[in-house]
């Protein structure tokens, strides 16, 4: 049985699916969907961690997550988990990372089914050209993140 709390972010509503014990998925929605069984202890740690990545106060999250897909998604995700707060990388640079510059397609379609909105941070990846693409909860809310990152690291001098 899944489990939801919504949480209201900056750039919208989060919705945070649990089985119980592991998110399964984390991402935007347009109404509250907030179940009452939704582990208390959780809750809280989700609100802490985001209230702290919001207020630039958080770079790495460390939630008890559990993304379902396939092996090749599993991998570009476990990927995307390394690119550091602030920084951006392309798709081919992404598929090089993963051993192969032939898999940029595959790369951008496991990226377009990432689970977890923002927690792996797919808004992260752009295109070679240095625009901005693809990002499921829509490009206005990439933009938003990745000035958000640049923002707070630039203030703590991380730039220099």
């Amino acid at each position: 049985m899944t489990e939801s709390y919504t949480y209201l972010s900056p750039i919208g509503l989060m919705q945070f699916d649990s089985n119980g014990q592991q998110l399964t998925s984390i991402h935007f929605v347009d109404h509250e969907h907030n179940t009452d069984k939704f582990d208390l202890k959780l809750r809280e740690t989700i609100t802490r961690q985001l209230d702290d990545y919001f207020g630039g106060r958080l770079h790495h999250f460390n939630l008890p997550i559990q993304p379902q897909g396939t092996d090749f998604q599993k991998r570009v995700w476990k990927q995307l988990e390394t690119i550091e707060y602030g920084q951006i990388i392309s798709y081919q640079e992404l598929a090089l990372k993963l051993g192969d510059k032939n898999l940029v397609r595959a790369v951008g379609g496991a990226n377009s089914k990432n689970p977890m909105a923002i927690v792996i941070p797919c808004h992260r990846v752009i295109g070679s050209n240095k625009k901005l693409v693809g990002y499921a909860g829509g490009l206005w809310r990439k933009k938003w993140l990745l000035r958000h990152e640049l923002e707070f690291k630039e203030k703590r001098g991380e730039l220099f």
